[in-house]
């Protein structure tokens, strides 16, 4: 396994830091470092509580959206449609009328 200096290594560090934020494909591609051993770099930072983003894209606002479909696991006979009707079984095994 080919060693790679520590200037090396902090010039990788520097480029997937912002400003610069260059993805690992990019630096492999550019330094010809294998992109397993960027990975496992970035990784160690990481541990070392260095803040060292996933990708070049700056980061968004978080979308939280409402469901807006019935789960599966939801029985028919409790769909609003059964309910408006007094079709909803009681829990033990009875319809309601």
């Amino acid at each position: 396994m080919r060693r790679y200096s520590e200037a090396v290594k902090a010039d990788v560090r520097r480029r997937m830091t912002p400003p610069h934020r260059q993805s690992v494909a990019q630096i492999s591609a550019e330094l010809g470092i294998h992109v397993a051993n960027l990975y496992n770099w970035r990784k160690a930072w990481r541990l070392q509580g260095e803040v060292v983003p996933a990708s070049e894209k700056e980061p968004e606002a978080v979308t939280v959206r409402k469901r807006t479909s019935t789960p599966e696991h939801a029985l028919a006979s409790e769909t609003p449609t059964a309910m408006s009707k007094g079709l909803c079984q009681t829990g033990h095994g009875d319809v309601r009328p």
